[in-house]
């Protein structure tokens, strides 16, 4: 295990953790996890979950803002973002983008290599698969930084799969970490609900 991987995965678990307990800290510690990330995942040819690492660093940023300046209508008692639940429109829009996006994304990786032969030297790893993880997080981002009850839900299936991921390109120590993320989100989920009930 690299310093790279070892470093980027603590301050990830750390990070997630922080976000399921609703904690603004979480986004300046997830700066941390996808700087590190960005490089790991070159050296294991995961390229759109590198590319991904450069999303996040943005939604970071994003996320750190947002939560900490809501409107007066979306403020929480500690004057940050409250905690609210997705439209049924809004999760089938989200459903959608989904789908065709891990399609058109999964193209574009399986051939990534010949397109750009001079940075990609070897073909994306799990195309697909690690698309899907790249589209869904992108998914399940957008509704952490709006503080929506279901990005949970998103997080668990895209944690699961990633974990199936990491673990075939032998960086176990993340593998171990998506893991936990599994359960972490699940926690999520629940502390999230719990919380949204109450403020309606």
């Amino acid at each position: 295990m690299s310093y790279l991987e070892f470093v980027g995965t603590v301050a990830g678990a750390i990070a997630v953790w922080l976000s399921a307990r609703a904690n603004i800290w979480s986004w300046p510690i997830g700066l941390i996890n996808v700087t590190l990330f960005f490089f790991l995942f070159y050296q294991v040819q995961l390229y759109p979950d590198m590319f991904l690492q450069v999303f996040f660093f943005v939604t970071n940023l994003i996320g750190w803002w947002r939560w900490k300046n809501p409107s007066q209508s979306e403020e929480d008692k500690k004057h940050e973002l409250r905690v609210s639940f997705v439209s049924r429109r809004g999760l089938s829009i989200f459903m959608m983008v989904g789908v065709v996006g891990t399609f058109v994304f999964g193209m574009l990786a399986k051939n990534l290599h010949e397109f750009f032969p001079m940075l990609f030297h070897k073909p994306s790893a799990f195309p697909y698969a690690d698309s899907f993880v790249t589209v869904m997080s992108i998914v399940a981002t957008y509704l952490m930084v709006q503080k929506k009850v279901e990005c949970w839900a998103v997080w668990i299936l895209v944690d699961a799969i990633a974990c199936y991921l990491y673990f075939a390109k032998e960086i176990k120590f993340v593998g171990i970490e998506y893991l936990i993320f599994c359960f972490i989100a699940g926690f999520g989920l629940w502390n999230w609900t719990e919380e949204a009930r109450d403020v309606q």
